[in-house]
C-alpha cells in the first residue's frame, strides 16, 4: 500500500494538470471564436457607418435640388437644359469631344 501512494499521487497530479490544460483549451478556444466575431462585426459595422454616411450626404444633395427645384427660377434652368430650350437673350451651344481627350 505504501509503494502505490507516491503512485496514486503522481496520477491524481497529472489527472488534475490534465484537466486543467482542457478546461483552458476549451476557454481560449471560446475566446478565440468570439474575438474573430467581434472582429467581422466591427468590419461589418464600419461598412454600414459609411453607407449611412454616403446616404446621409445623398440626402441633403437632394434636400438641396428639391429646394431649388421648388423655387421657379431655379427650376426654369433645368427645364431650358432637360427640354434644350433657350429664353430670350440665350444660345445653345453644343460641343462635341474628340477622341483621344
Amino acid at each position: 500500500m505504501k509503494r502505490l501512494r507516491p503512485f496514486l499521487r503522481v496520477l491524481g497530479r497529472i489527472g488534475i494538470v490534465g484537466f486543467v490544460c482542457a478546461f483552458l483549451t476549451v476557454v481560449g478556444l471560446q475566446y478565440a471564436r468570439i474575438i474573430g466575431k467581434n472582429v467581422a462585426l466591427a468590419h461589418e459595422l464600419n461598412s454600414v457607418q459609411s453607407d449611412v454616411l454616403a446616404l446621409q450626404a445623398k440626402r441633403i444633395e437632394q434636400q438641396r435640388d428639391i429646394r431649388r427645384l421648388s423655387d421657379p427660377q431655379g427650376a426654369i434652368p433645368e427645364i431650358h437644359d432637360k427640354l434644350h430650350l433657350v429664353g430670350d437673350h440665350e444660345a445653345i451651344i453644343y460641343l462635341k469631344k474628340r477622341h483621344g481627350e
